[in-house]
């Protein structure tokens, strides 16, 4: 059985880039031990991935089994309920990963398909299931964005020489890796001196590709209005603390989005700023910062996921950048700590994967 739920969850992996801020979700219906169907969610508003399994038969599924990451839907959104579907199309055993905790779903999915005589059974592959939709599950339950901090460093942790250069630091593979974070992240996020210093257009250089929103943390507006962010899709979200209306004007000419939060220190409030992304919908982010914002990220407990790209180099140097700057941490207990690791090689780099926890005193 797990074959087939292995199965739905490469599927669902394809909606990366377009399902959002719907979940991720694939579908396979089994006859027989044979796949006779399978389907996947490309894109909100369109179908769901039950209904693309249905839509894909190459013969009657008529007391089949489907397997399928996420519980059915039981409401009427921009598409019909597809708990309704597999009652219709006469399935005899559904597997669901794991139960979709969206208040308009939450159980009833399965009640649906329960009182239509059909056999459930969930949990199988949860884990899978669950690290497969960490944005959606954060997001449905919070209203917050799931933020994933990445970087590139060299062996003895630093992002780039003390003159400033950086290009390139990780391998080519791990620079092609990113941009598949870009396409699976509806926003990336940076700071004003990112923008400064580097002029970054911070987009998704994959063949069909999804650009993400561009979130530029700037408390005063210094953003020139030439910056290659801004670029000129209506993409660009300034995040600041300044009341400058001439300043938010003309940036609001060439279609950036700006975003007032509270001052924090004088500065943005990044926890006030997930909550105001967070009802626009972004519900994950990227987080492509200099070492003054991405310490400020862990000082106000918005990472949700690390990923390090340890390039064999030493590059030295008292004044060279790291990935984690600001006033740091006073004591070892303070720190940011990593749980479920994953630690493996891609061209030349090491990368580091891991989930933030929560220290003692609050932060993530």
């Amino acid at each position: 059985m797990n074959e087939f739920m292995k199965r739905a969850v490469e599927l669902a992996y394809r909606g990366e880039g377009g399902a959002d801020p719907n979940p991720l979700v694939g579908a396979v219906i089994v006859k027989n031990g044979r796949i006779i169907g399978e389907g996947w969610h490309k894109r909100c508003g369109d179908a769901h991935a039950e209904v693309n399994a249905f839509n894909s038969l190459t013969e009657n599924c008529e007391g089949a089994e489907m397997f399928v990451t996420l519980e059915p839907c039981a409401h009427y959104g921009k598409t019909p309920p597809c708990a309704l579907a597999v009652v219709k199309n006469k399935i005899k055993k559904v597997y669901v990963g794991i139960p979709d905790p969206n208040p308009k779903v939450s159980g009833k999915g399965i009640e649906i398909m329960k009182n239509a005589g059909i056999e459930v059974e969930t949990g199988l592959m949860e884990n899978e299931c669950r690290e497969l939709n960490k944005v959606f599950l954060k997001y449905i339950k919070t209203g917050l964005p799931y933020v994933h901090s990445k970087f590139a460093m060299s062996l003895d942790g630093k992002t780039a020489c003390y003159t400033g250069e950086s290009k390139w630091i990780s391998c080519e593979d791990s620079r092609a890796e990113v941009q598949k974070l870009r396409n699976k992240y509806i926003g990336i996020m940076a700071g004003i001196n990112t923008v400064l210093a580097d002029d970054p257009q911070l987009t998704c250089r994959l063949e069909n590709g999804r650009d993400p929103y561009r979130i530029i943390v700037d408390s005063s507006l210094k953003i020139p209005l030439s910056a290659k962010v801004i670029g000129n899709d209506g993409r660009c979200i300034v995040a600041a603390v300044s009341d400058d209306s001439e300043r938010i004007k003309a940036l609001e000419d060439k279609g950036v989005r700006v975003i007032k939060t509270k001052p924090e220190n004088g500065r943005v409030d990044l926890k006030d700023l997930m909550q105001k992304l967070g009802a626009l919908e972004i519900n994950g982010i990227l987080l492509e910062g200099g070492g003054t914002l991405n310490f400020a990220a862990i000082k106000s407990g918005i990472i949700d996921e690390v990923t390090a790209y340890i390039a064999p180099k030493i590059i030295g140097g008292s004044m060279a950048k790291t990935p984690f700057e600001g006033e740091g941490f006073a004591k070892i207990a303070d720190c940011m700590q990593l749980t479920d690791l994953n630690v493996r090689k891609l061209g030349m780099d090491i990368v580091i994967n891991g989930k933030a926890v929560q220290n003692v005193h609050g932060n993530s």
